[in-house]
This record gives C-alpha cells, structure tokens and sequence, in this order.
C-alpha cells in the first residue's frame, strides 16, 4: 500500500513539473523584453511610454469647475439712494499688478473671450452698454489700421497694404470701471456693483507721440463674471491661492480713484480741477461723501 503512495506521489510531482516547464513564460518577467524610456518604435503610438507632464504639483482642474453665484435679488423700492462713480484702475501700482502680469494680462482674457463669443464688446460711445461692435471695429480695436510696404519680388515694385494694428497688452496701463453704489432699505447697508470694465490705451500720431487716452471698449462686467470666474488671477505670497478674476472685483482686491460721479452737468472731476492734487482731493472727498451717507444714517 505505501509503496503505491509512493508511486502515485512520483507520477504526480513528475507531471506538475512537465506542465511547469511547458507553460510559456511573461515576457515582462525576461528582462530583454523590457522597454526602456526613450528606446520604443516612435511610429507606435502605443510603446510611447513617457509620462505626460504636467507643469506644476497635480493637473489643477478646479478653475474650470467654478460656478459663479447670482447676484441677490434687489426690488427697486429698496433703494433708498445711489449713486454713479467711474474709477481709473493704474496696472503700476504695486497691488494692481496682477492686471499686467506678462503671462495672462486682463486684457488677453477679455480679447480671447470676445473672440470665442464669450462676451460682448461695446463702443465707448457712451457708457450705457447699448451699442455692440462691429466685426470691423473689433478688428481696429488697436488703434486702427498700419500701412505696410510690400515689394513685389519679379518687378520690384512697392505697394502698399492696410492691415490691422495688433494690440501689444503692454499699452494697456489703466483700466477705466463704472460702478454703482446702492444703499438697500431691506438688509440697511451701503452696496456696490461693478458694471463696466473699459481698457485705456494711448492714441499716438503719426510721429508715434502720445496725444490722448482714450477707451478701446467696454465690457459688461456681469455678463462677464463667469469667464472671469474661470481664469486665476496672480495672488501675490501665495501660488496655490485659488483667486479668480472674478474674486479680485468682488472683493475689491485692487487699488484705484474717482474721476467722476453722475452730476446735473456730466463733468469729470478734471473738467472743474485742474491740478493734480486737487483732482486727487476731491476724488477722496466724493468717497468720503459715499462713506458718510451710510454712517450718517444710524444714531448713537
């Protein structure tokens, strides 16, 4: 009886052993078959196994995912008073600087946005939004139209040839906003909205000397909010800080001064003061002036 264990237990390992031998092997177990980065078929797009990167930590993909919030329903009975201030907005200044920021300038974002018909531009006309650009006035929105030698190369001849001016975001120095300023009855507390967003760029003669500044557009900030929502905004002191363009208006993280309220006579505040710290005064007074309504309106 044992000895017929013992034969079985023979023919049995024998056989495992045969199958094992026989059974054909991983070839990501032979360490010739292993492919190294850089040594694949680049005609196979399948045996390119470099890792794709990704310029920073993780693929940051939440900027694409912000949804801004609607703005609360205000009833016209409450409110009790407002008033209309236009601000000029320097990209110099130290906490503007974000505005110019060399790689993705405010005025890339508002120009790619237009042309993916993502916002509206209007003239400057006037600044009650109600007339959109032409095709042609958004392709001369740079300041019009360059006249350009061409040679012909058989014959030698010049002509010329009109083509659009390509706007240069360094030109963009200021930025002109209109805001309104609210107080509501129901929540007793002074409000803001932004309605505007207009670039300044300086109109140049022929000589290429500046003569004025003047507006290139203006942008209906609260059709513009989520485009605005899904672009980051630099944050100084912090690179993960998750700050849209949208959060920078909201929360007022930029530095500018008044150069106009609504008035009976439509001036600007350079109209009626003609030296700079005067304009710079009453820019302070008018904002004084708005602070105060609200403060004047409780008793102690």
């Amino acid at each position: 009886m044992k000895a017929a264990l013992k034969l079985a237990l023979l023919l049995l390992l024998g056989t495992s052993s045969v199958l094992v031998a026989q059974r054909p092997g991983n070839p990501q177990d032979n360490p010739d078959n292993i492919t190294l980065p850089g040594t694949g078929d680049p005609a196979n797009p399948s045996d390119n196994i470099f890792i794709t990167p990704v310029n920073d930590i993780v693929e940051k993909r939440t900027k694409n995912e912000r949804r801004i919030l609607a703005y609360e329903n205000i009833r016209e009975a409450d409110i009790l008073w407002q008033k209309r201030v236009w601000r000029v907005l320097d990209v110099r200044e130290k906490i503007n600087l974000p505005f110019s920021n060399p790689e993705r300038p405010l005025i890339n974002i508002l120009m790619e946005a237009a042309n993916d018909r993502k916002i509206e531009l209007y003239s400057v006309l006037d600044d009650k939004f109600t007339t959109p650009l032409t095709e042609l006035e958004r392709g001369s929105i740079a300041g019009g139209i360059d006249t350009v030698p061409v040679v012909d190369p058989e014959t030698y001849e010049v002509t010329y040839s009109l083509v659009p001016r390509e706007l240069n975001p360094d030109d963009v120095r200021r930025y002109r906003l209109q805001e309104v300023w609210f107080f509501d009855r129901e929540s007793s507390t002074m409000k803001v909205r932004i309605l505007g967003i207009a670039p300044l760029i300086d109109e140049l003669d022929e000589n290429g000397n500046v003569i004025t500044e003047r507006p290139m557009f203006w942008v209906y900030y609260p059709g513009a909010r989520q485009v605005l929502a899904n672009e980051n905004a630099f944050a100084t002191g912090n690179d993960a800080a998750n700050r849209s363009w949208e959060d920078v208006f909201e929360s007022r993280f930029f530095n500018s001064y008044i150069i106009k309220q609504s008035n009976v006579t439509d001036r600007r505040i350079q109209d009626y003061k003609t030296d700079g710290r005067e304009r710079l005064m009453e820019a302070e007074r008018i904002k004084q002036e708005i602070f105060n309504f609200e403060h004047d309106l409780w008793s102690y």
